[in-house]
């Protein structure tokens, strides 16, 4: 098994390239925040579309014991495959916003 540190290596990479997309309308920025104490990393839309202010999370990621546990995930493609792309083993990533029960038929930890 990798390292917590290779982990959180691997995770702020992932999440420092979303940050580098420009959002396509909007005065929209895209912060990163990555808590490494507490091992909570987060991207965070803010701004302005027209005259309606943005603000919101994109991506939530907490580790927790040797787990990844992805508790939000706006992004198109999916970042749980993205991290296991990176050689995050399947087995060490939780999709936290599904139910237990459905977690079962994921290609990921069935906890």
């Amino acid at each position: 098994m990798a390292s917590l540190d290779t982990y959180r290596n691997i995770i702020c990479q992932k999440l420092s390239d979303y940050a580098k997309i420009p959002y396509a309308y909007g005065e929209i920025k895209i912060q990163t925040v990555f808590e490494k104490e507490t091992d909570c990393y987060l991207i965070l839309t803010v701004g302005w579309q027209a005259d309606r202010r943005i603000h919101g999370c994109l991506v939530h990621i907490d580790i927790i014991g040797d787990k990844l546990w992805i508790q939000r995930d706006g992004t198109e493609y999916g970042i749980a495959e993205e991290l296991a792309d990176a050689g995050i083993p399947r087995e060490n990533i939780v999709l936290g916003f599904h139910p237990s029960d459905i977690r079962k038929y994921t290609d990921y930890y069935k906890g």
